[in-house]
């Protein structure tokens, strides 16, 4: 049975910066949660708008990007 995220459970994004390329997949596919920093990598700017529907995880050709729920 897979496991399903809650919309209800925060999500932590986490993004491994030395595999990311910056492409920007990740970034136009969730520009309320996603951008590219400085460097262009990806960067966490929003994670409270995170809904864990991991399109950005699913798309990234780097899997620089793991989306998962927060431990309490």
């Amino acid at each position: 049975m897979a496991e399903t995220l809650s919309k209800l459970s925060p999500q932590k994004i986490i993004i491994h910066k030395e595999w990311c390329k910056g492409c920007g997949i990740c970034a136009a596919l969730c520009t309320k949660v996603l951008a590219m920093d400085s460097r262009g990598k990806a960067t966490v700017v929003n994670p409270a708008m995170c809904t864990g529907c991991r399109r950005c995880e699913y798309h990234c050709p780097d899997f620089a990007i793991h989306v998962g729920q927060e431990v309490s």
